[in-house]
């Protein structure tokens, strides 16, 4: 694919920071665009994001948007509403795909309508009952906040008798918990490109699930790619992961999670609408197997912002 010509996005600002729980992660996330954009020679400008963010991108005339921002603020349809708003256009998805996917929940409501598999769930109300919780699920299950990112608040529950504890976890959050299915199985990512789904990764970790030390900390995390299926098989994957993203109405670039149980079945976890962009990231490493550098890929998503017009 023939690069632009740099002058061509114009002064373009990288958002990263923010104010959600997975800011820190943002900021590496930003920077590691920030740099991949001047090394291709573009006018890029870091802005750490706070509640005055459209204020700063309007004083600094920007003329197109790079989102690095992760979790609630920044993810969630808030800052892609302000920049309809300001007509500024801005990488990845829209208003309402990017509310729908950070709500772990409401992704999961509107993929069972689909018709598309997902782990069978409950929503935690104050004063549930654990056991019937684990009448409808069974055991192990996993506790999560639906409105986090990167693991942040979740707890596998082995014995009923845990469940308040992950519940109350879950709950520190804000926003509704939900129990989910445990599923037995590997679990891969795809990583999604305008319009095409990257080859997958396989992860492992030696821990209870990929939670967010295994994903940032860890030493030990394997992720496999090639992802070890056969191509046929990586293929009903891909296919899954681009139904599940068009689903959400997503668009540009993002990732979607899923679950394949010893049967081979398949299981839609989430989709992330801004995953993360360090060279130790998901989607770069999908990238780097399809033939695609950092700076190739920071590009690509860029190029978006002409896709999706000019707001």
């Amino acid at each position: 694919m023939t690069r632009r010509d740099p002058a061509d996005y114009g002064r373009v600002a990288v958002l990263m920071g923010g104010w959600s729980a997975e800011r820190a992660i943002s900021l590496r996330s930003g920077q590691a665009v920030l740099h991949c954009l001047r090394t291709a020679g573009v006018d890029a400008h870091g802005v750490d994001a706070d509640r005055d963010v459209l204020q700063v991108l309007q004083r600094g005339h920007f003329d197109r948007v790079f989102i690095a921002l992760h979790g609630r603020g920044g993810e969630d349809g808030v800052v892609q509403g302000a920049l309809e708003l300001a007509g500024i256009p801005y990488t990845g998805s829209g208003v309402a795909a990017s509310a729908v996917a950070m709500d772990k929940l409401m992704s999961k409501r509107l993929w069972r309508g689909a018709g598309l598999p997902t782990p069978e769930f409950c929503v935690l109300q104050p004063g549930f009952d654990p056991g019937a919780v684990v009448a409808a699920l069974g055991l192990p299950l996993i506790v999560k906040p639906a409105l986090e990112g990167s693991s942040i608040g979740m707890t596998r529950v082995n014995r009923a008798e845990e469940l308040v504890q992950a519940h109350a976890t879950a709950a520190a959050c804000g926003g509704p918990v939900l129990a989910e299915a445990w599923i037995t199985g590997q679990e891969y990512t795809a990583a999604i490109l305008d319009g095409e789904a990257l080859p997958l990764i396989r992860l492992e970790t030696p821990r209870a699930f990929y939670d967010y030390e295994a994903k940032y900390l860890a030493g030990d995390t394997r992720y496999l790619c090639p992802c070890g299926l056969p191509p046929e098989e990586e293929a009903r994957l891909q296919t899954l992961a681009l139904e599940a993203f068009a689903a959400v109405t997503a668009r540009g670039w993002g990732r979607v999670d899923l679950m394949r149980d010893e049967s081979g079945q398949a299981w839609l976890i989430e989709v992330n609408t801004v995953p993360g962009m360090t060279d130790h990231s998901l989607v770069p490493m999908a990238a780097r197997a399809a033939g695609l550098d950092l700076e190739d890929l920071v590009l690509r998503i860029l190029d978006t912002t002409f896709v999706y017009g000019e707001a």
